[in-house]
């Protein structure tokens, strides 16, 4: 008997289903209706506990609650006090107008009365001193006497040519729902103040608002108001390909509640768990929504193509049966791709992995339980009932395999040369091509059209610098106020000062200094006895009084005290160069003022650890890959018996994933938290092909058949399958292309690349490498 093929014609059934999996799967329709009833059972507390998940999509999320830098921080902030750290910076071509200061004059009054909000400036330093400030010109002369007659004030980016800032701290804890809340309820209240008093409208120029604050309320907002288009869209494509593809409304409605129910169970399981979204998160749902469409091409591709004369039931069960290998191998590769993630440092891609592995186990349950359940119920139609699409993949089957012989060495030299290349592109070459770039700094995360992108680069240019690096110091009862010690501290702020790398250290002396400087003794440190006992005395009298020196100082024990290095680095090895020198300046000062040499100095900020934190991607990718790529081959080993087929069933998505990462290199584009997930989705994800390509190619070479009779069975059988899963996994993460975030619109378009350069390596690399590994040729013409 002669099938017929899935575009049309007749081509010849190889292989048969084990018994045990026709005895199975005739056990799984036969029980259609108990199977619906159970899943109707599962679904409403699986829906419950999805909906429950809350989302954090904080950049510092990305840093797990017990790495040891991070506790250290929070046992920093439990002395010195803890906070969100913004600036404003109001822009004006004369800062010091009346009109402008009156302005800003306003806003800091405003400010003054909001809640979890800390202000500080130049101004409000000059009121402070001066009782109160009043617009009047002779009041704006001495302000801006005040703010241009010291560096002190520009230094710290408060005062500049053209413009004056004000520092906030947010007090707002957390990234969970309500931390958000608190955050975004602060910075509207900010907004209200400056509205209330007049806006960015002349005689300002600008007011631009920069900070972590703002970041990461960016990242939040746009990263929740996005996820659910990419869902919206997946949907559209998945209607329009299975309709396209099958026509037939019922084989839409059988995909669809199938795909619901895998997404529900599997976001059921994180809620469950306690799970957390953050801002990698929407590749979770996404992958499997994926991963199991492409699974059901597969099996109804199988199905429909229902040879004429065969009883529609019997083939049921013989297209599940003969694709359970395939596909089971399929999604335990791709469930192999995400759990290697779990080598990762970096909690939320670890969760990342366990989540989308746990809910590609369920997938697979599902897949094989209720989609046969719902086609049967729904009585989706065969090919015999409804011609489906594209029948001309027919016609190019034969031209693919002529064409592989006839380029088989241009098509896997080519291969082989542009893999080679990617790697390049990625790891470097020693001595000639630096490796990729890792992206570390958090407003790279932002859309570059934003007004916060814009305001933040503009501030990288005319402030000191926004990467803050605590530098703290445990020393006795008492010790921070002895007249010596800070002598020493002054000094190491001045010798900080002086290295090219930092951009403003920050310290009690500066403080101190600044009130100096009011009382009109100057802005320099005292150099006579008396006059730093003074300063000693001012320490111990503004302590308890003073937020500001507060923030820098123990306030009952005088035992530890911090200084800020305000800096331009954004990289790991940037701060690794900062902590060097911060160690090497303190040993030297130390060394000169014996004072020093009983405390402790340790390093801490979160811009450092971030950035560190970032850097272990590149392990992330490394290791994981390299697991990825074990795990999968060990699966080929177990799936296919020819030691070629081991080998070859890896060269397309081997060639996919670097070619990609020289696109990335040519592009300009650089490693993040999603593009580093790209090696791993796409190994895992499009093996699939591969090995749908491999089991029915030995399928029919286990019957004595040529290279060319077993390409012509595997391009009929599972080449349009392959195609429109291509597709599938193309478009479905193509949706991230839309976001406003650039690494997702990166991860989108270069996953989306990938996938169908695997494709094309499918249908071209691929039958070439197995013309010279066989060393077969094309059958001859019949007469």
């Amino acid at each position: 008997m002669s099938p017929a093929r899935p575009g049309g014609g007749a081509v010849e059934e190889a292989g048969a289903a084990a018994p045990w999996l026709l005895r199975l799967f005739g056990f799984v329709v036969a029980r259609r209706w108990p199977l619906l009833v159970l899943y109707a059972l599962l679904l409403p507390p699986a829906v419950y506990f999805a909906v429950r998940v809350h989302s954090d999509n904080s950049i510092d999320r990305l840093i797990a609650a017990d790495d040891p830098e991070r506790v250290e921080l929070r046992a920093f902030q439990k002395v010195f006090g803890a906070g969100e750290y913004a600036v404003l910076i109001f822009e004006a071509d004369d800062p010091f107008a009346p009109g402008v200061l009156q302005r800003l004059d306003r806003i800091e009054r405003g400010l003054a009365g909001l809640p979890r909000v800390q202000m500080s400036s130049a101004l409000s330093m000059f009121r402070r001193a001066k009782a109160d400030f009043a617009v009047t010109p002779e009041q704006c002369r001495a302000f801006r006497d005040f703010a241009r007659g010291t560096a002190l004030l520009r230094r710290q980016g408060l005062v500049g040519d053209d413009f004056l800032a004000v520092a906030l701290v947010l007090d707002v804890q957390g990234y969970a729902e309500q931390g958000y809340a608190e955050r975004r309820q602060a910075l509207d209240a900010v907004e209200r103040v400056i509205a209330a008093a007049g806006g960015s409208g002349p005689p300002l120029r600008a007011v631009r608002r920069v900070g972590l604050p703002y970041v990461n309320v960016k990242l939040h907002d746009d990263t929740k108001r996005d996820a659910p288009l990419y869902f919206v869209l997946f949907g559209a494509f998945v209607v329009a390909l299975t309709l396209g593809l099958y026509r037939s409304f019922r084989a839409l409605l059988a995909f669809l509640l199938t795909l619901a129910a895998c997404v529900a169970l599997a976001m059921g399981y994180v809620g469950l768990t306690g799970g957390v979204l953050t801002i990698v998160s929407p590749m979770v749902p996404m992958t499997i929504l994926v991963t199991a469409t492409a699974s059901l091409v597969y099996l109804h591709s199988r199905f429909v193509a229902c040879p004429a004369g065969r009883p529609v039931e019997e083939h049921r069960t013989f297209a599940l049966a003969n694709q359970f290998v395939a596909c089971t191998a399929s999604i335990f590769a791709t469930a192999v791709g995400f759990a290697a993630l779990t080598v990762s440092r970096i909690h939320p891609i670890w969760e990342m992995g366990i989540w989308v592995a746990v809910g590609l186990f369920i997938t697979w349950i599902v897949v094989f339980t209720l989609y046969p359940a719902l086609q049967r119920v729904l009585r989706a139609p065969t090919q015999q009932e409804r011609r489906v699409a594209a029948p001309w993949f027919a016609l190019v089957v034969g031209w693919l395999i002529g064409a592989s012989w006839r380029w088989r060495w241009p098509l896997v030299a080519g291969s082989v040369l542009l893999a080679a290349c990617g790697a390049v592109a990625l790891f470097g070459l020693p001595g000639y091509v630096p490796h990729m770039r890792v992206l570390t700094n958090p407003v790279e995360y932002i859309n570059e059209s934003s007004t916060l992108y814009a305001d933040t680069r503009r501030a990288e240019q005319v402030m000191p610098g926004l990467a803050i690096s605590e530098v703290w110091l445990k020393g006795g009862l008492g010790s921070v106020s002895e007249p010596a010690v800070l002598t020493g501290l002054d000094r190491f702020q001045q010798a900080l000062e002086a290295d090219p790398d930092v951009g403003a250290a920050v310290g009690p002396t500066t403080i101190l200094r600044l009130v100096r400087y009011l009382g009109g003794r100057g802005d320099a440190w005292p150099t006579d006895a008396d006059a730093m006992e003074e300063a000693a005395a001012d320490l111990e009298g503004l302590v308890a009084i003073e937020p500001l020196l507060q923030r820098f100082v123990q306030k009952h024990s005088l035992a530890q005290t911090h200084v800020s290095v305000v800096s331009h680095a954004v990289d790991h090895e940037g701060f690794e160069r900062l902590a060097a020198t911060v160690r090497r300046l303190w040993s030297k000062t130390a060394a000169e003022h014996p004072a020093l040499s009983g405390f402790e100095l340790k390093l801490v900020g979160l811009a450092p650890l971030q950035a560190r934190v970032s850097q272990s991607l590149v392990p992330t990718l490394v290791e994981s890959f390299e697991l990825t790529v074990l795990v999968i081959f060990c699966t080929f080993l177990l799936v296919f018996r020819s030691g070629a087929a081991r080998l070859l069933a890896m060269i397309p998505s081997l060639f996919a994933i670097l070619v990609m990462f020289g696109a990335m290199r040519v592009f300009g584009m650089t490693l993040n938290v999603a593009t580093i997930l790209i090696a791993s989705t796409v190994l895992g994800t499009s093996e699939n092909d591969q090995i749908h390509f491999f089991y029915h190619y030995q399928e029919k070479k286990r019957l004595g058949a040529s290279v060319e009779q077993a390409l012509r069975h595997t391009f009929t059988v599972s080449g349009r399958a392959i195609f429109f899963a291509t597709l599938i996994n193309a478009g479905g993460f193509l949706a991230f292309a839309l976001a406003d975030l650039p690494p997702f619109r990166q991860f989108g378009l270069l996953t989306a690349l990938a996938f169908l350069l695997s494709m094309v390596a499918d249908f071209t690399a691929l039958p070439a490498a197995l013309w010279l590994v066989f060393r077969d040729r094309p059958d001859a013409p019949r007469s």
